[in-house]
């Protein structure tokens, strides 16, 4: 089935393309999700968030786009609306334990994060990365996470982000430069 008989097959309610739709689409959705929220199992959560999206809004979908742009900004937004959300969640739970338990801090930070797409001999480094990646602007972060770790081109990452290639490319070259400083430092601090 091409990408709009699919299309059509969603929009008319059938459950077999919905299955086809997951199937084709699932890696990519909670690889992404994944680059962005960095916890596995509330990446899974966000994918499943996002598949219950796209079959509540499929009807919606006007073809404007590839399928493919129109998932990868759905997980983009649902990531970072979670996001959004647990550093709320995160600063509010740190002003009431300053308040009310003298200052107890916990560390919800993923120990030893690991990206799916990244070599079992590169895991160490990719774990420091991602962690620095946190320290971007979102916009950054973004692009970042969708030209190295999903592989997207400028021209698709663009159409994600509905912006130009110029503007993805001035997004990475900042990313890049707050990368090398925020790195730099990290090993500049460990004396690595």
């Amino acid at each position: 089935m091409n990408e709009l008989e699919l299309i059509k097959s969603l929009q008319q309610g059938n459950r077999q393309a919905y299955t086809q739709l997951v199937e084709a689409y699932q890696r990519m959705v909670y690889n992404t999700v994944l680059g962005i929220v960095q916890v596995t199992e509330e990446a899974e959560d966000v994918a499943q968030e996002v598949f219950i999206q796209v079959y509540q809004s499929v009807g919606h979908f006007r073809a404007d786009s590839k399928l493919s742009t129109w998932i990868y900004r759905i997980a983009l937004t649902k990531s970072l609306d979670w996001q959004r959300k647990k550093k709320a969640k995160k600063r509010f739970n740190h002003i009431k334990q300053s308040l009310w338990f003298g200052g107890i801090q916990t560390n919800e930070e993923p120990i030893n994060f690991n990206h799916p797409g990244v070599q079992l001999d590169n895991k160490e480094q990719a774990a420091i990365l991602f962690k620095a990646l946190n320290k971007l602007p979102e916009n950054q972060k973004v692009a970042f996470v969708l030209i190295k770790t999903e592989g997207l081109n400028y021209q698709e990452t663009s159409a994600v982000l509905n912006t130009t290639v110029k503007a993805v490319e001035a997004l990475m070259h900042r990313a890049k430069a707050n990368l090398k400083i925020i790195l730099q430092d990290y090993y500049h601090d460990n004396k690595i």
